[in-house]
């Protein structure tokens, strides 16, 4: 099965496997709403206390079937993850390390929420709620055991994945030469800074 990824006017389309493993998280930390005022922000990216929904999956789950060429890549510092995004619309699509041996790509749900696509039905409940302490306010508490097991869990997979080779399975970088599939666009220290205080 299947879920499918799409940007809000539709040039940019995809699909994550539904029965790869995956860790559906909320993430509250300051960079995160920082990327989303880089963006606009979209309408929907960040819940009322500041928070991001994410899916955290293996790129080797994730394919575009439509659109690839509007992907676009920029990084809020010059040592920071990759954030993806449609550059036709700007919706973010996803985070990942800018070590493609790092087999990880965290979608962000407003680029899975289209068309009446549940993510609850898909991915399960959120287990993982990161860095509360940046929250506007006051998040659920993480269920211990669930947060463990879905860290222990989702680590597993990513040496799995550097153990088998299957990290060269990514379509966000060049499997040959390990580059981003975009130019990223770095922003400068005055630019972050701006962003920084935005939030």
């Amino acid at each position: 099965m299947a879920h499918p990824i799409r940007c809000r006017c539709g040039d940019l389309q995809g699909e994550v496997d539904t029965d790869a493993y995956a860790t559906r998280a909320v993430c509250y930390c300051r960079d995160c709403r920082a990327y989303a005022y880089y963006l606009g922000p979209p309408e929907g990216m960040i819940d009322p206390l500041g928070g991001t929904e994410i899916i955290a999956v293996r790129p080797k789950h994730v394919r575009f079937t439509q659109g690839i060429d509007r992907l676009a890549c920029m990084s809020l510092t010059a040592k920071g993850p990759f954030r993806w995004y449609a550059a036709c619309c700007r919706t973010p699509i996803g985070n990942t390390p800018r070590n493609m041996k790092m087999a990880h790509v965290g979608l962000v749900g407003l680029a899975l929420c289209g068309d009446g696509h549940d993510l609850g039905a898909s991915f399960g409940p959120v287990r993982m709620r990161v860095y509360p302490e940046s929250a506007r306010g006051s998040p659920p508490r993480n269920a211990q055991f669930a947060y463990f097991a879905a860290l222990v869990g989702y680590l597993v997979s990513l040496l799995g994945s550097r153990i088998t080779g299957s990290y060269r399975v990514n379509p966000f970088f060049n499997a040959a030469t390990g580059a981003p599939r975009a130019e990223p666009i770095v922003l400068t220290a005055e630019q972050h800074q701006e962003l920084m205080r935005a939030v």
